[in-house]
């Protein structure tokens, strides 16, 4: 269930970085939307790993 709500926060967080770029700001702002976008990626991946 989490890695689902992980997965959609990644794209929410994907378009806002697209969408600043389109606005023209700063360029950091973006590439921190795709960072947090990628950190929520792995955290869902690694929620589909099993466990001990």
């Amino acid at each position: 269930m989490w890695s689902i709500l992980l997965t959609g926060l990644a794209g929410l967080l994907v378009g806002g970085g697209l969408s600043f770029g389109q606005q023209h700001k700063p360029l950091w702002i973006q590439i921190g939307f795709y960072v947090l976008a990628a950190m929520s990626l792995l955290a869902a991946y690694l929620l589909t790993l099993p466990g001990k």
